[in-house]
């Protein structure tokens, strides 16, 4: 066991510094640079470009930001003055996970319940509806949907607040449009480990047994259908907080979704940065999480 989270922990440091030299360089591909303001006259761009170490070799500033982001140095925002991006990640991160934990719940829970209600009801109109909600959660983009529950919600009904992260009721509907594509995914994942799982060998041997529909579907069934389920959460957890960028555009909340957004055009470098590393080891960190937790439940992933 131990030797096996050893090798998930040095495929996850490589790949973060794979992901870390690709970024850095590909910032170095893009035009301009954040003091392109022609009111600034070339001394000013020299003693900015200095002050930030842009006007050194791109090598050396390479080897520079991989010896600070190693002690947790992200260095300071171009754009915003003195203010470090570590900061300024650490307090917009919670608001994006939270929002973004939830949906992943919820999507879990209901997605569950609809996979084993489409598994138990196959090939009826109640499998023929949920079949369909779950493809229309994965055709339609979580931003459309939460453009939808705003037009409804905050608009003609006004039942719930519209924009801003004042409390939970602010959480509402951004959860619900983020669990839409959650939802799809585990409705459709169990609802085919269920249907394997009902037809298998050992559901007749329990029948024959005796033993009651809701016990073969609850202590057999069921159980061997949600186990690889697990496989499924860390890609989910990891995607509902990355994939959060334009519902926190649509309902303004100060996630690092929206600044990621705003950095971009600013060409803020250390703010891009940052926040791409944050997303990849999320990531990284959710998948192996949930590698460790397989190895655990099931030994015979410890030999891949």
């Amino acid at each position: 066991m131990l030797r096996y989270i050893l090798k998930r922990l040095g495929m996850f440091v490589l790949t973060l510094f794979i992901v870390v030299s690709l970024t850095f360089f590909m910032m170095q591909l893009m035009p301009g640079t954040p003091f392109s303001n022609p009111k600034l006259s070339p001394d000013q761009l020299a003693v900015l470009s200095h002050t930030y170490g842009l006007d050194k070799p791109i090598w050396e500033q390479y080897l520079l930001y991989l010896s600070h982001i190693a002690t947790g140095n992200f260095g300071e925002s171009f754009i915003y003055k003195n203010q470090p991006v570590l900061g300024m990640i650490a307090q917009r991160l919670p608001v994006s996970m939270q929002f973004g934990i939830q949906a992943v719940i919820l999507g879990t829970i209901v997605g569950t319940l609809f996979g084993i209600l489409a598994a138990l009801r196959k090939n009826t109109w109640v499998d023929s509806i949920i079949s369909f909600i779950a493809i229309l959660g994965a055709s339609v983009p979580s931003f459309v949907v939460g453009t939808l529950l705003l037009l409804l919600f905050g608009f003609t009904l006004q039942v719930l607040p519209i924009a801003g992260w004042d409390g939970f009721s602010n959480s509402i509907m951004p959860t619900l449009a983020l669990s839409f594509g959650v939802i799809s995914q585990v409705t459709k994942y169990v609802r085919s480990e269920m249907i394997e799982s009902m037809s298998s060998d050992y559901i007749l041997l329990a029948r024959s047994k005796g033993l009651s529909e809701h016990e073969v579907v609850t202590k057999h069934a069921l159980r061997n259908s949600l186990m690889p389920l697990l496989t499924l959460l860390g890609p989910l957890f990891a995607g509902a907080i990355t994939g959060s960028v334009l519902l926190e555009r649509i309902f303004n909340i100060p996630g690092i979704g929206s600044q990621f957004v705003d950095s971009i055009p600013a060409k803020d470098f250390p703010v891009i940065m940052a926040t791409t590393i944050v997303y990849a080891t999320a990531l990284m960190l959710f998948i192996l999480i949930t590698d460790i937790l397989m190895a655990i439940v099931d030994p015979r992933v410890r030999l891949t």
